[in-house]
């Protein structure tokens, strides 16, 4: 069984019920999440060999945090117990014309504050085949990123395939300090997976005649910009989903990818997602999927359809973790979208 690392940070998720507003609010419901530890859920959910690394803190949040992952099969053999809290966030989840918001309450977080000695990254990855990281957590902090890079070192020294979401968020830093930092990471990564927005913002890249905003997406302009991104740090893929908002609750979704040795390019199926239930995590189930269609050992075409076909389906579950099983995902695949119920 294949084995694949993610390195990153799990939060309490405190969301407001029904759609409420954060400030109607009387009660939150509250479930586990965060990007690298999303793909390792789903990882771990379609058979493989998941391990989630993190460092919480020794009290009891973070033993729920772990016991979370647990349950869904992810190793967290390796998380480190140490600093004071558990980062949070809220989310107030929109609707129709009304957008999602999430506020972040992660400052001096474990993860933020750890340094390398807490981990044994040559055990870690010596017998891993793949590791995935995300942008958000280099943003962090600064010792957060080079938390990150040490993690990279190893990897690569380790022979591991190295993947990247890039996940640009404004929140947490802005787009100059992400370029700096991104940039310098880029050269330890094999895959690159995000959306126009994370190429324009991490990496300078803009898709022309694109606007998601309006539904209108220009697919010669992230041809384009693959091509640039392929000659100038030789990744073996791009990737980058395609998000089409024509409101909080109707969303386009397909993706499309580029082989970097031959440049083919190729955009997937689109679906119509509607009404959204909570996409939070939706780009996570994505680049999971997406990572489990290339272990699997299907072409890069084959591989991008099931990877955009989990990130339907996980729209349709509330919460950061998507549920959905191999058989599920293949079902979509093969056309099966009508939602009948199963008896």
């Amino acid at each position: 069984m294949k084995k694949v690392v993610t390195l990153g940070e799990i939060m309490l998720r405190l969301s407001t019920p029904n759609n409420e507003r954060i400030i109607q609010a009387d009660t939150f419901d509250v479930c586990y999440g965060g990007g690298e530890a999303n793909v390792a859920v789903s990882l771990a959910n379609y058979g493989y060999d998941a391990e989630f690394v993190t460092a919480l803190p020794p009290h009891a949040m973070g033993d729920s945090a772990i016991a979370a992952l647990r349950k869904c099969g992810v190793s967290t053999k390796h998380i480190a117990r140490c600093g004071e809290r558990l980062g949070i966030y809220y989310l107030e989840t929109g609707s129709a014309m009304r957008p999602s918001n999430v506020i972040y309450d992660r400052a001096h977080s474990s993860i933020s504050t750890v340094t390398s000695d807490a981990f044994d990254f040559d055990e870690i990855f010596k017998d891993a085949d793949f590791f995935h990281f995300t942008g958000i957590t280099p943003a962090i902090s600064d010792s957060a990123a080079r938390l990150i890079e040490d993690a990279l070192i190893a990897a690569k020294k380790h022979g591991v395939t190295v993947s990247v979401d890039l996940n640009f968020r404004k929140k947490l830093w802005s787009s100059e300090k992400a370029k700096s930092v991104m940039t310098n990471l880029m050269k330890y990564v094999d895959i690159c997976i995000g959306n126009e927005e994370d190429a324009e913002k991490v990496l300078g890249f803009k898709a022309e005649n694109t606007n998601v905003e309006k539904g209108e997406l220009n697919l010669a302009g992230y041809e384009s910009i693959f091509n640039q991104m392929i000659d100038k740090f030789g990744f073996k893929y791009v990737i980058s989903s395609l998000r089409q908002s024509y409101s909080a609750s109707n969303n386009g979704w397909s993706a499309c990818i580029m082989d970097g040795s031959t440049r083919k390019f190729y955009h997937s199926r689109t679906y119509s997602i509607t009404p959204i239930v909570d996409r939070v995590g939706g780009g996570d189930s994505f680049a999971a999927g997406v990572i489990t269609g290339l272990l699997d050992g299907k072409s890069m075409e084959d591989a991008l359809e099931f990877g955009v076909a989990a990130s339907a389906l996980k729209h349709t579950i509330p919460g950061d973790f998507n549920y959905v099983t191999r058989a599920e995902v293949d079902a979509l695949v093969g056309g099966d979208g009508s939602g009948r119920v199963q008896r």
